[in-house]
């Protein structure tokens, strides 16, 4: 089911309705019910898969707290020795453990070695479903020169929706816990955290910690949270449809033939799906933000303007923030963060970076393009280490022409990086990158193509091009995105419903014959 589908048109208002018409005690197992619905729309047998995975990350968790409590039981008397003390003994009779139970275990499993099993578990998962026939072409390629092979899987896997989003956010939930956390008690709960409908596909990565205290509030119905929501699902649209879908057919086309266009149109070509992925996947966090709003819950956004960025290390604090905060907290950090020599740290940045292209696509080019990514914030680490003490370069850069011209660098190294992530393959990538820098010509006798956008021919989208624009700023206001605050501007309802109806009008007038999937649909 997805949110620019018919179904979800139906499916959100009857939840909504459902959710509001109800008490409170019986709202969550709603949602839950509600979540598994819209999970299993797609595949109704991978919901086995996530309820799965829910049931053994939960009882994971338990064994980590009863791990912790334990140790630090045991530790307060000064023994280690907890047989010989009744605060350990009380521990471990509820959970009949074994009173010789070595202190801060579990069924004699340690603390460390069920986190390792749990995050090993998840893995294992993701990679079966993710990454096994990527894993077999490589072993099929080193084998190749010896004339050997692997037998073809006896089935076919098909990538769940949303598997990497909700095998983060069980990781995330299992180390927490592991470093003290107070786990979920209440399986319900929990199993609402991981398949929460809005939030379920593609994100935003949510953190337990602020999501499970949410379904204890007695919420009552608010107007202005409401508007709120409406106002960011209309918004997510209008990104989506209006500008994503649109670019899409620019960018569809011309990737598939890059050798037909000339150094110029190929920039074009990346400028085009630069905005694409913008406005997809930013469009689909507003319209999971909003419907979540409009039954009183709140998620991180996951974008704030990425590419007004001034460098490449803002451009991450900027883009898909949930992600990006993931990976600092339960990768990079994990692995040494900044804490050791300046090569290691290096080192676990560049790691931290290929892992998440991987994360991204289980291919060669988007392995690339982490690298690539990784190579990027290593410059930039080394350049301002570089030039700290460069007092008139560091005056040139805080002026408002330097902030501008760095601006402008940052998008169009950004740019070439997208180029490995849109691309089919590694060897069209690096066609395309030739091409735009001016290392590939047109075959003899060609003619490059001539870009324009969908309907570009039709005079009255230009004369609508500013309205158009003028509505999109003012939705970077009304969200925030423009300030630094939380919460949005409060309009009076009549601008806001004339705000909203003017983007219904153009989203029905302009938005193309088909709607693709949303980018980050399948990963």
């Amino acid at each position: 089911m997805l949110f620019n589908s018919l179904a979800y048109l139906i499916f959100l208002p009857l939840v909504v309705l459902l959710f509001w018409a109800s008490p409170h005690k019986a709202r969550a197992p709603l949602l839950l019910i509600a979540s598994y619905v819209f999970y299993m729309s797609w595949k109704p047998v991978y919901g086995l898969l996530i309820l799965g995975l829910t049931v053994v990350n939960y009882l994971f968790g338990l064994a980590i707290y009863r791990c912790s409590i334990q140790s630090s039981c045991c530790s307060a008397t000064g023994t280690a020795e907890p047989a010989a003390h009744s605060c350990c003994q009380q521990q471990s009779a509820p959970d009949k453990t074994p009173v010789d139970t070595p202190p801060g275990s579990y069924m004699g499993v340690s603390r460390k070695l069920w986190l390792a099993f749990a995050v090993a578990a998840n893995l294992i998962t993701l990679g079966v479903f993710k990454y096994a026939y990527f894993t077999i072409d490589i072993v099929n390629q080193s084998l190749a020169p010896w004339g050997k092979h692997l037998p073809d899987l006896p089935f076919q896997i098909i990538l769940p929706l949303g598997i990497s989003f909700f095998v983060f956010e069980f990781i995330h939930y299992l180390s927490d816990v592991y470093k003290g956390g107070a786990p979920v008690k209440s399986f319900p709960a929990f199993a609402l955290f991981a398949s929460f409908f809005p939030t379920q596909i593609a994100g935003p990565i949510k953190r337990y910690q602020d999501f499970i205290p949410q379904l204890s509030i007695v919420k009552k119905f608010n107007w202005a949270t409401f508007d709120e929501g409406i106002h960011l699902i209309v918004f997510g649209l209008f990104k989506k449809v209006l500008f994503a879908d649109n670019l899409a057919v620019v960018v569809q086309s011309t990737f598939e033939h890059p050798e037909l266009l000339s150094s110029l149109d190929m920039w074009l070509a990346v400028y085009a799906f630069a905005f694409q992925i913008y406005f997809d996947f930013s469009g689909y966090t507003d319209i999971a933000r909003g419907s979540a709003l409009l039954i009183g819950f709140k998620v991180p956004p996951n974008f704030n303007l990425p590419y007004l960025a001034s460098s490449i290390a803002e451009f991450w604090h900027r883009w898909h923030m949930s992600l990006s905060t993931w990976l600092r907290d339960y990768l990079y950090i994990p692995l040494g963060g900044s804490r050791g020599s300046r090569l290691r740290t290096n080192i676990n940045l560049l790691v931290t970076m290929v892992l998440g292209g991987l994360w991204h696509g289980a291919a060669m080019h988007f392995l690339v393009w982490g690298a690539y990514q990784g190579g990027l914030l290593l410059l930039h680490r080394e350049y301002q280490r570089a030039t700290a003490d460069i007092t008139w370069l560091r005056k040139l850069l805080s002026s408002r022409l330097g902030h501008a011209a760095a601006i402008v660098l940052t998008f169009h190294i950004v740019c070439i990086g997208w180029v490995f992530f849109r691309a089919e393959n590694f060897n069209q990538a690096l066609a395309i990158i030739a091409k735009l820098l001016g290392l590939a010509t047109l075959p003899a006798g060609m003619h490059a193509w001539s870009l324009s956008l969908p309907a570009a021919t039709d005079p009255v989208i230009f004369l609508l091009l500013p309205f158009v624009l003028a509505l999109l700023f003012a939705g970077q206001i009304l969200s925030g995105s423009l300030k630094t605050r939380t919460t949005p501007l409060v309009l009076p309802r009549t601008l806001t419903a004339v705000y909203i109806a003017a983007m219904i009008g153009l989203l029905i007038v302009f938005s193309p014959d088909t709607s693709p999937k949303f980018i980050y649909f399948q990963f």
